[in-house]
């Protein structure tokens, strides 16, 4: 993704500010999608490793990036399972 397109980027339910994930943040994520506990918004479970990711300003929701194109449509979502799940 680039980089320079993320401050214009964000969250289109409540229009908080996104991030890139870290390297930690996302190696946690991926740790819960290969455990098979991972669905998105959509009900839809996640079963492939993400690449990328945002994460929304209060990081309750993930958006996955895919091929270098971040996914910021509600369905998509990610929401974290609690607190500390980043």
């Amino acid at each position: 993704m680039e980089t320079r397109l993320l401050p214009l980027l964000c969250c289109p339910e409540t229009t908080q500010s996104v991030r890139l994930a870290d390297a930690t943040e996302l190696a946690k994520l991926n740790a819960h999608i290969q455990s098979g506990c991972i669905s998105n918004c959509s009900g839809h479970m996640i079963d492939s490793p993400l690449e990328a990711a945002l994460i929304r300003e209060d990081h309750r929701i993930v958006y996955p990036i895919r091929d270098g194109i971040p996914l910021l449509v509600i369905e998509e979502a990610i929401a974290t399972l609690s607190d500390n799940a980043l």
